[in-house]
């Protein structure tokens, strides 16, 4: 069953002539609960490796593709085109449309004095804060880099654990059609 297919039908007027059809209602959401969202032991974590799509991740994961949607919802994503990683060429495409110097310097930071100063891991910036460029210590972030921080902070994502797929898609079904 697609995803579409599980929204309950209403009558709509497209057209402003009484002439209704009936549609899925797209409007209906379903929120996925704070408990199982923050259930660390019904998730594995994934990297979007460079090319990979949701119905990709979703055939690999869970054997069909028409899961996309499971994974979209599980990592809150609303948006597939500036919430899921680009691929290379699209990345090189965007930074060029979107800055006139992709290599020219976005902002400058600096190491936290307090909190976290070191790195936890690759990809986390979180001891670094911006600064003005005078500041001592300043290093320079060019907008190629903070735009790839952005797609790095977005590529790791959580796939449900396969054994809780047919309770999920359920649940889902049953709030959907309230």
């Amino acid at each position: 069953m697609s995803f579409f297919n599980r929204f309950p039908l209403i009558a709509y007027d497209i057209t402003n002539t009484e002439q209704y059809k009936l549609l899925p209602d797209i409007l209906r959401r379903v929120k996925l609960r704070s408990a199982v969202a923050a259930g660390q032991m019904i998730f594995d974590k994934y990297d979007v490796q460079d090319g990979d799509r949701p119905e990709d991740i979703a055939y690999k994961w869970f054997g069909d593709a028409e899961f996309h949607w499971v994974i979209l919802m599980t990592n809150n994503i609303t948006d597939r085109f500036y919430q899921w990683p680009l691929t290379q060429a699209q990345f090189h495409e965007y930074i060029e449309d979107k800055y006139a110097d992709p290599d020219a310097i976005h902002h400058y930071e600096i190491t936290k004095t307090s909190g976290i100063t070191k790195s936890q891991g690759p990809g986390d910036y979180s001891y670094l804060v911006e600064c003005n460029s005078d500041e001592a210590g300043a290093l320079p972030i060019t907008n190629r880099e903070y735009e790839q921080r952005q797609q790095d902070s977005i590529r790791q994502i959580k796939l449900l654990d396969k054994k809780y797929l047919g309770a999920f898609v359920e649940e889902f079904n049953n709030l959907i059609a309230q």
